[in-house]
């Protein structure tokens, strides 16, 4: 694995490396996904089976399109019980983690007759996508569900992609049901984001759109943004960690290729103050590559968007991590939790040497469901408050408006909105 000495050029290729992977740069598939989008909005139920038929190869009906009890329960059956056990217990974690997300709605009165407050309401419906086949992940439907549960939502409508024989991953299904989704719907890709936006004979429309997805699913979350909420447009997988002379090695590249195998785009990245790790680590990262099963995967990933960056002191080395804002950042040196103090950016941070990534991915409770590509300069991971709203309370007194009202009059005509003015003058009309 390539080693490059840290300095302002290298840092800025790197950075700009890692942009080449963002959604926004895929803008030639943005016509497909808004021609799906369209047809869809005009004519519904009619283009989601269309399009079902045409991408997924199954004949879907408005008789076959809603996962039944009867599937769910069979689901159960080909799983094995030690694994649905640990789902279970994953769920448990989760739920009690974003429980203390919680808020309340507040209100303060004073003496004068003002009540100024915060009204938190849930949402009313959320929607969730969950991708098939080969890329179905259990552990992301808890993250995307549990936290909505825990906020409240009323209704909680999952959409994932059915085989060719109209069957849906029974790992998806346990999840879902073990989570609380309410209904389950048989269809994947762009169509099912435009369905959950705008609605179809059998699709309700929803509020707010969360999950993650291949590049057309990306594309068609941007796309309805606006007349729906959605979580984020997700990029690539991402890893980086912050690493000195006490880290291991082998624990350093076990945890950097934990994302490498996700997929070609994914990006891994060690910052170190040691040659010596270092060297260490790129010899570890080979040994561990030759023998994984994803390794052609893995290989494509590091030489793409692997690095191993080489600080001359920890300073430059936070600096640089607060710069990428990774997706995950793994701190792995001597005071760690001194290190964390000085992170401004990262979606979710590891600290210690046994708290690999991973850990987060399935069972400790924070959402693993994180903002990438910089963005966590100003995204958050999913929680609670991305299921609530807030509605400002504003009540005062005929005493508590009296005593101001010149003012707002004042500040309302220098912009010349007149008739704001007017609505606190007449108040007070002789």
């Amino acid at each position: 694995m390539r080693i490059v000495a840290l300095t302002e050029d290298t840092k800025q290729n790197v950075m700009n490396d890692l942009l080449k992977r963002s959604p926004n740069n895929y803008s030639q598939y943005e016509s497909t996904v808004n021609e799906i989008i369209e047809n869809v909005k005009a004519n519904k139920d009619a283009a989601v089976f269309e399009y079902t038929k045409k991408f997924d190869k199954f004949e879907l009906t408005a008789e076959n399109i809603k996962v039944t009890r009867e599937e769910i329960d069979e689901a159960y059956t080909q799983m094995d019980a030690k694994l649905v056990e640990v789902i279970r217990k994953a769920a448990e974690n989760i739920k009690v983690f974003h429980m203390k997300q919680l808020r309340n709605s507040w209100f303060d009165a004073r003496e004068d007759g003002t009540i100024l407050g915060m009204k938190i309401t849930p949402i009313e419906k959320a929607g969730v996508y969950v991708p098939g086949g080969k890329a179905a992940y259990p552990s992301s439907v808890l993250m995307n569900v549990i936290p909505a549960k825990v906020a409240g939502v009323k209704e909680i409508i999952m959409t994932t992609p059915p085989g060719a024989d109209g069957k849906v991953n029974p790992g998806t299904l346990v999840a879902a049901d073990i989570a609380g989704v309410d209904t389950i719907y048989k269809v994947g890709g762009a169509q099912a984001i435009a369905a959950l936006a705008y609605g179809t004979e059998s699709i309700p429309k929803v509020d707010k759109i969360t999950g993650p997805g291949n590049i057309f699913v990306a594309l068609a979350k941007k796309a309805v943004y606006g007349f729906v909420s959605i979580d984020s447009i997700a990029g690539p997988s991402e890893i980086l960690v912050l690493a000195d002379e006490t880290a291991n090695p082998r624990y350093v590249a076990a945890d950097m290729l934990s994302q490498a195998e996700h997929d070609e785009l994914a990006s891994a990245i060690l910052i170190t103050t040691s040659k010596e790790l270092a060297e260490k680590v790129s010899e570890e990262v080979d040994k561990f590559t030759a023998e994984l099963s994803r390794k052609e995967i893995i290989q494509k990933s590091l030489d793409n968007y692997g690095y191993i960056l080489l600080a001359e002191s920890m300073e430059q080395a936070i600096e640089t991590t607060n710069e990428i804002a990774s997706e995950h950042l793994e701190i792995l040196t001597q005071n760690p939790f001194d290190v964390m103090t000085k992170i401004r950016n990262a979606g979710a941070i590891f600290l210690g040497e046994y708290s690999s990534e991973p850990l987060g991915d399935y069972f400790a409770g924070p959402n693993h469901i994180l903002p990438t590509n910089g963005t966590a300069k100003f995204f958050s991971p999913v929680n609670v408050d991305d299921f609530i709203k807030k509605s400002s309370i504003i009540s005062y007194s005929r005493d508590a408006l009296e005593k101001l009202h010149k003012d707002i009059e004042m500040f309302a005509e220098s912009e010349g909105l007149t008739a704001h003015a007017n609505s606190i003058k007449v108040r007070f009309e002789d």
